[in-house]
């Protein structure tokens, strides 16, 4: 596969997730300026290791396959996000979060741990499988998250 190709691929994918060059860069940790060359094949150098795990990131292999993905992510997401707290986070509410934009009162702990903690690879398929089902796009969910992470001053540097 050439350079270009998984450039196209980078930015389709991109774009199907709903991210901008710069959140995608952030997720990655890599520049945007980075991100922009790869897509349009007018990159140096990525070492192996950050397209692999560039790729990771959006779900994708580099022979270009798919990866699978876990079923459920937004149960998993939940699931995690409930981890030491007392009341458990059940996965349509944090759905309904994320479609709406609303902060689900007495979950706000919840939400903060799962943009601190959560693997990222996991948030982008909560993103990828609420938005599937629901009439929020996914860069609306994004919009969304980056200002949750503001609000509950959420220090991951994705956010920040």
């Amino acid at each position: 596969m050439h350079i270009t190709e998984i450039g196209e691929l980078i930015q389709s994918r991109r774009t199907e997730l709903g991210l901008s060059q710069l959140r995608l860069a952030k997720l990655a940790d890599l520049s945007r300026a980075t991100i922009n060359q790869l897509e349009n094949g007018t990159i140096k150098d990525l070492g192996i290791a950050k397209l692999d795990a560039l790729l990771g990131l959006i779900g994708v292999r580099l022979n270009p396959e798919p990866i699978p993905k876990p079923k459920n992510g937004l149960r998993m997401a939940a699931i995690s996000s409930s981890v030491s707290f007392r009341n458990s986070f059940d996965p349509s509410v944090l759905s309904s979060a994320l479609q709406s934009g609303e902060l689900p009162k007495g979950f706000e702990p919840h939400i903060a741990h799962l943009l601190d903690e959560a693997p990222l690879p996991l948030i982008v398929q909560v993103v990828e499988d609420t938005a599937r089902g629901s009439k929020a796009s996914a860069k609306q969910i994004w919009h969304h998250l980056e200002r949750w992470a503001r609000e509950l001053q959420c220090t991951r540097k994705v956010w920040v």
